[in-house]
């Protein structure tokens, strides 16, 4: 299966620490590797990366990795990237012929989690949203946050970052159909602005729009210094990429 991952965006928040967001490190590596390491411990064979901001920056250092990981890496640019999420999302499903893992960039997980998100495909469901239900969980921020609201089946009813009625917060990993980009377009054509959220919420709206708990899973938004920080002390414990990176550094030590 396919994976794509959204890279486009300005990452205004850590800028302070690193110019591109995909290419901050978190204990030595880029987060756009560790993240592509775990979609591959999870069973993906190939990744589609949406670049933007710093597009030529992130896409030689992805030439340079497809080798190492002995992966098809295909960055492709969207035209406007200070546009909403969504048009980053439309322009990563067109390069795959099927259902897809999307990731986010900035958004860190580990392998396991993403495994079982990818065993809930379902022919109910145009997407399934991995989902913390822990909406207290002190590794959030609630300021960033996506927030979503479930019916008794575990379907979305809502999401958006301004809902105040919720019962999950969006982890940032989707098992998604073609449908969601379509929903995506519909969305704009509404005339929303073509967030990833209004084309979720299109998908809710006719009841499609499923959702998948994580169960403890472990999983990350680095998307400031204090979130970077917390990933470094943490993410070690948890990601299959930064252990087996400190396995072969010790291995040659």
């Amino acid at each position: 299966m396919d994976a794509v991952i959204i890279a486009a965006g300005y990452g205004s928040r850590l800028a302070e620490l690193s110019p591109s967001k995909p290419l901050t490190p978190v204990c030595g590596m880029p987060m756009i590797e560790i993240g592509m390491r775990q979609a591959m411990a999870a069973g993906i064979t190939r990744i589609v990366v949406v670049t933007g901001h710093k597009a030529d920056e992130v896409e030689a250092f992805l030439a340079s990795l497809a080798p190492r990981l002995s992966i098809a890496i295909v960055p492709v640019r969207v035209a406007d990237w200070s546009k909403p999420n969504g048009y980053s999302v439309m322009v990563g499903a067109a390069q795959c012929a099927g259902d897809y893992l999307l990731m986010m960039a900035d958004h860190l997980f580990e392998s396991d989690l993403l495994t079982r998100l990818l065993q809930t495909g379902s022919p109910t469901r145009d997407v399934t949203l991995a989902v913390d239900p822990y909406v207290d969980n002190p590794l959030v921020d609630p300021d960033d946050a996506t927030w979503v609201k479930t019916d008794e089946r575990g379907f979305i009813t809502a999401i958006g970052k301004t809902i105040t009625a919720y019962d999950a917060v969006d982890c940032g990993a989707f098992l998604a159909t073609p449908k969601l980009a379509a929903a995506i377009g519909d969305a704009i054509a509404a005339g929303k602005p073509g967030s990833l959220s209004d084309g979720m919420q299109m998908l809710a709206d006719s009841g499609r729009a499923a959702t998948h708990g994580v169960n403890g899973g472990w999983w990350m938004d680095v998307d400031d210094p204090r979130a970077h920080a917390l990933a470094e002390a943490l993410a070690p414990q948890h990601l299959e990429a930064l252990a087996q990176a400190s396995g072969s550094s010790t291995a040659s030590g």
